[in-house]
């Protein structure tokens, strides 16, 4: 498949894929919604030609490198290195995003290198981009993995003196207190008890232990779902899928730390609407760009691995149809 330059192609790259210089960017393809950037987030972000869609996003929804104290192919950093890197991003995060608009940065748990303890980088990490963005925490949700290999392994399986660590942090910050979000567009559906309730309205009214006073008709409207909490299961053990296979195909290597569907696809129907402008800065295989254009939104990804774009390319039937007829 062909990349369209948006501007003259004096980038230098490397044999990992990555572009080195911030001269310009290619837009490896392009969808209904939107389009796929190859290039370094810090590169592209920062060019004149993406200074139009200052004020214009409503979502930025990533995964950035995790502060792994082992390297990853992808590319992390670590320490104090991470802390500012990322940080960085939180001025131009700020101006891309519209006045009601917000980001969600998921963020894995640090420990300390050779030591069974947890590093508080990511809290430091947490406060710094809010200060630095001038944003607010609007709130914290917890990414559930219950089927996430036993990590730390030296602490978990060896020495046996932690237990595995199976979640990640979701951070919802905006420049306003008050962002468009909506939870009525991610109700889940009423557990067996309150269709139950709901059907008999019957239930215990009154003063509770916790000293909270339910009133009589307090669950008897039907809302069309419960609402959920802050905790979301996010698992990712699929064997089988377009994009998995496509990249079999195309012998192309995976990327290693795919995002599941439920997160991206949970923000995006929480915080905008059709048509509103998702921008995922730290693409990997794409799956906010493959969610958002499942839900009718625009949407900008950025990713400098040329191996990871290709393959996420199989998020996209219509495109992964034209390459292999290719």
């Amino acid at each position: 498949m062909k990349t369209r330059s948006l501007a003259r192609r004096s980038m230098r790259q490397k044999d990992d894929g990555r572009y080195r210089s911030a001269t310009s960017y290619n837009v490896a393809y392009r969808t209904r919604y939107g389009a796929l950037c190859q290039g370094l987030a810090e590169d592209v972000l920062a060019l004149r030609q993406f200074k139009r869609y200052r004020g214009k996003v409503q979502l930025i929804f990533t995964s950035p490198p995790f502060p792994l104290n082992r390297k990853k192919v992808y590319g992390n950093r670590q320490g104090e290195e991470y802390r500012a890197w990322l940080v960085s991003f939180a001025k131009r995060f700020r101006e891309l995003l519209t006045k009601d608009g917000s980001i969600a940065i998921e963020m894995g748990n640090a420990w300390e290198p050779g030591k069974p303890v947890m590093s508080t980088l990511a809290i430091k990490t947490l406060l710094d981009f809010l200060d630095s963005g001038n944003l607010y925490l609007c709130q914290q949700f917890v990414a559930y993995n219950r089927a996430r290999l036993p990590s730390p392994a030296q602490w978990v399986n060896v020495e046996r003196n932690r237990v595995k660590d199976s979640f990640t942090h979701i951070w919802w910050m905006s420049p306003s207190m008050r962002p468009r979000a909506d939870n009525t567009q991610v109700l889940k559906p009423y557990s067996s008890a309150m269709t139950r309730l709901l059907s008999t309205r019957k239930y215990n009214s009154g003063r509770r232990p916790s000293e909270h006073t339910i009133g009589s008709c307090s669950f008897l409207r039907d809302n069309g779902g419960a609402i959920p909490s802050n905790v979301l299961l996010a698992t990712n053990t699929q064997s089988i899928d377009e994009y998995l296979e496509f990249c079999r195909q195309q012998r192309l290597p995976l990327q290693p730390a795919r995002m599941p569907k439920v997160l991206p696809e949970f923000f995006i129907k929480f915080l905008t609407q059709e048509g509103d402008l998702v921008l995922d800065p730290f693409a990997g295989s794409n799956t906010t760009g493959a969610v958002a254009e499942s839900l009718d939104r625009r949407w900008i990804s950025i990713e400098p691995n040329q191996d990871y774009v290709r393959g996420s390319i199989g998020r996209f039937p219509q495109l992964m149809k034209r390459k292999l007829q290719t």
